[in-house]
């Protein structure tokens, strides 16, 4: 009987020894689980920081790069504006030569019978003028006359020219001339223009003097007292000597 409850004290001991070394290997497994889903889980959330540092990152780089391109945008902005005037600026010009070619245009029409006009008059001017380098400026009338009727010289060109042979006739009347001529008997003189103020003569020895008459249209013998103001005047025009006043007859009307 002893040994039969001794067999049975011996294998309760076995059966709960059993039973807390099966108790403590399940502790173990389960330990051994709960680490594993610790480390899986800081396995997870480093991946996860690593994750959101990369996202963190992108989106830097993306809102940078928004920055840039809204600058670029803003700048593009500005510049279409600018644009946009400057070339409203450009048709407006565009419309303005438009206007100026209609007007130039008609302009073109009406030079050549100005030109034609103004030379008609410098002519006129040149008849009743008095007659200081008569052939002289008669030519370059009939020249600029055979030039308007070039249909190769432009409308420009006819102006410059009409204008050319006018500020010739006007600077005669602002200095002092002198020129070998001849008077109608054949007798050769030293011609003396002063402007439009007077044309005179002296002959080559300088005895004879004389003036022109606009109103008899004829030349007049003058008194041996303007002998010298004639030669200093002749001298005067020629540079030979600087130029001073003459006491020289004027008469009223004179051209």
């Amino acid at each position: 009987m002893y040994k039969f409850k001794k067999s049975i004290s011996l294998l309760t001991v076995f059966f709960a020894t059993s039973l807390i070394s099966a108790n403590e290997i399940v502790v173990e497994a389960n330990m051994e689980s709960v680490l594993e889903v610790g480390r899986e889980n800081q396995t997870l959330s480093a991946n996860s920081q690593d994750k959101i540092d990369k996202t963190e990152r992108q989106t830097d780089k993306i809102v940078n790069e928004y920055k840039v391109v809204s600058k670029q945008v803003e700048g593009l902005k500005l510049y279409n504006a600018q644009k946009r005037i400057q070339i409203q600026a450009q048709l407006d010009l565009m419309d303005k030569l438009d206007e100026q070619l209609v007007q130039v245009v008609v302009m073109q029409r009406q030079i050549p019978p100005l030109a034609q006009k103004m030379l008609d008059t410098l002519e006129t001017f040149i008849q009743l003028d008095t007659p200081f380098r008569n052939e002289e400026r008669r030519a370059r009338v009939d020249l600029v006359r055979a030039s308007l009727s070039k249909p190769k010289v432009t409308a420009s060109e006819q102006v410059r020219q009409v204008l050319e042979a006018y500020n010739i006739e006007a600077e005669y009347g602002r200095k002092i001339d002198t020129y070998e001529d001849k008077l109608s008997d054949g007798t050769v003189v030293n011609i003396l223009v002063i402007g439009r103020v007077g044309m005179f003569y002296q002959t080559k020895d300088e005895r004879t003097s004389g003036r022109w008459d606009n109103e008899t249209g004829s030349w007049e013998e003058l008194s041996g007292s303007y002998r010298k103001p004639i030669r200093d005047g002749i001298r005067m025009a020629k540079k030979l000597a600087p130029t001073d006043m003459l006491m020289m007859p004027v008469v009223k009307g004179d051209a």
